[in-house]
């Protein structure tokens, strides 16, 4: 009995960490200086992760295989304040997917920005 009750005590532990970090009571924008590269991100899950990672600080990438989805994407994350970039990858296509390493890696080393290189999420 009393082995139950610390694995009752340790999963509500693990609980209360849990529900923490997923309402924003854990550490302020745990990925600040980081870049983040979420494909097929412009609409359903992927969006709703890309728009996540930017939340928690990141700078996210997001790509899809259409211009229009990508501008809509940014414009939309842009419009909440949050830093995302987008670019056209259809990743069947070596050269879009050199196109799309190349965008990660400019902000990585903050080209784009002027500097203050990020770390890869």
């Amino acid at each position: 009995m009393r082995r139950a009750g610390l694995l009752l005590a340790l999963s509500g532990r693990a609980w209360r960490s849990v529900r923490m970090a997923s309402s924003g009571m854990a550490r302020r924008d745990p990925l600040a200086n980081k870049v983040a590269l979420v494909t097929a991100s412009t609409d359903g899950i992927g969006f709703a992760i890309a728009r996540r990672l930017a939340q928690d600080g990141a700078h996210v990438v997001v790509s899809s295989r259409k211009q229009q989805n990508v501008d809509r994407a940014v414009a939309t994350l842009q419009g909440e304040g949050l830093s995302v970039t987008g670019t056209v990858c259809h990743v069947g296509k070596a050269e879009d997917r050199e196109r799309l390493v190349v965008t990660v890696s400019n902000k990585g080393m903050g080209t784009e920005t002027g500097g203050g290189g990020r770390e890869p999420a």
